[in-house]
């Protein structure tokens, strides 16, 4: 005889709207949030995050093991690389990488509070790459970063609106740097934005820089001048989070929405360019990592500084056109702080980017953000640039880039191969949950 289960009904279920009430991360930690051990095996909380155009994980400093070798070791079990030396296999298959440098990355992330009391994300990258066991923590990750004040909220660290005005401050330990990230609401959710190389609108950001004006000669104009004539090119040369040399594509006669290979396999376009960029970086006075000035070998092999571009006016809705160069290779997007020094430059009379903008609002004698689009090979590029113009002076004071990010998956990731000596880690970090915290 069977028995007959007599089925029940359920009417609607009702939703029930997340309590915005943040931990008070002073606490004892969590048990959700600890490391647990479940059939012999230890598991590790994480969450899979997206930011801007990379993907990694962000974890709360707090639950890792402290000793960095302990550290290291457990980013190998997450994300699947090779606990020692190198290997040919570089899928990642074991781990959470995606066997490519803009998907291994990860954020020990911490709260902490400023000295006037405000909340205060502290960051530290590690840039783990497919293949190898070493991992570098000497740089941060702009797209990345955009995934931390999400993370904040997700934890419930940080309610909704963050201060009231969405804005928290990250302070990044591998660069000694701080930025700002602002997030904006949208009923019970987040205003989302459509980034170039992200399929879709997700959940946006914008990452202000501070103090962007001089990152690398201390000055917006590093000639003195909104726009110079280098032989037969008249550019602006400006330093605005990164120092770089504006040119118009017409110049080169080109309509500068060429593809980017094509234009770095031109030659004659090219030789040109590095002309250009040379002698733009020498009458910058862009100097060496110990002070002295950089010399036209050393510019002509540069990877890194200065950055160039070309520019012409918009054909897709946005304020201008680009075509951007690193400068050895050309960027297949555009890089985000080339991105604020683009956008800055197109607020500041006199420049070539100004004067091939369409339609920009002008800066005035009070503070205002301007948001500038981008047209790049990708899409749309938007920077926000804050500022003013007082007596025909133009002074940048923030800069920020737009970026989206997603909670791709939060729980935890057994560590099968986890060391002796990382179990007992973990084991201890798990019994004491009362672990102190100098906020």
């Amino acid at each position: 005889m069977v028995a007959r289960v007599k089925a029940r009904s359920y009417g609607p279920r009702r939703w029930i709207k997340p309590q915005e009430r943040p931990i008070n991360y002073a606490a004892p930690l969590p048990a959700d949030r600890l490391p647990r051990e479940r059939f012999g095996t230890w598991e590790f909380p994480v969450m899979h995050a997206r930011g801007g155009t990379s993907t990694g994980l962000v974890i709360w400093d707090r639950v890792a093991p402290q000793e960095l070798h302990l550290r290291e070791e457990l980013l190998r079990h997450l994300m699947g690389l090779p606990l020692e030396g190198t290997t040919n296999d570089a899928k990642q298959i074991t781990g959470l990488g995606r066997g490519y440098p803009t998907s291994n990355k990860v954020f020990f992330a911490e709260m902490k509070r400023t000295a006037s009391g405000a909340p205060q994300i502290v960051s530290t990258l590690a840039q783990l790459a497919s293949g190898k066991a070493a991992i570098d923590w000497s740089v941060n990750c702009g797209n990345m970063s955009a995934s931390l004040p999400y993370w904040a909220i997700d934890q419930q660290f940080l309610p909704r609106d963050l201060n009231g005005a969405g804005e928290v401050e990250i302070y990044n330990t591998n660069t000694k740097s701080t930025m700002i990230a602002r997030v904006a609401l949208d009923g019970d959710g987040f205003a989302f934005a459509s980034i170039p190389g992200v399929d879709g609108a997700f959940p946006g950001v914008d990452l202000f820089l501070t103090n962007p004006v001089g990152a690398k000669t201390g000055k917006a104009l590093p000639t003195g001048a909104p726009a110079d004539q280098i032989g037969k090119y008249l550019v602006s040369c400006v330093d605005v989070a990164v120092p770089m040399v504006i040119a118009r594509a017409s110049d080169f006669g080109k309509t500068g929405t060429e593809p980017v290979k094509e234009l770095r396999g031109d030659e004659k376009f090219f030789s040109a360019l590095k002309a250009l960029w040379i002698e733009a970086g020498l009458k910058m006075g862009l100097k060496r990592k110990d002070g002295t000035p950089m010399s036209a070998d050393e510019l002509a092999n540069s990877e890194t500084i200065p950055k160039v571009c070309i520019i012409s006016p918009p054909v897709n809705g946005g304020h201008i056109s680009t075509r951007y160069f690193t400068p050895q290779e050309g960027h297949a997007t555009m890089a985000v702080t080339g991105g604020c020094c683009l956008a800055a430059a197109c607020l500041m009379p006199g420049t070539v980017a100004h004067a091939i903008a369409r339609g920009l609002p002008s800066l005035g004698a009070e503070t205002s953000e301007i948001q500038v689009d981008i047209e790049n090979p990708a899409g749309i590029l938007s920077a926000t640039i804050g500022g003013r113009r007082v007596d025909q002076t133009t002074t940048i004071e923030r800069a920020a880039y737009k970026r989206s990010a997603q909670v791709l998956l939060r729980g935890y990731a057994p560590l099968y191969r986890a060391s002796p000596e990382l179990k007992k880690a973990l084991a201890a970090i798990a019994a004491n949950p009362a672990l102190a915290l100098s906020a």
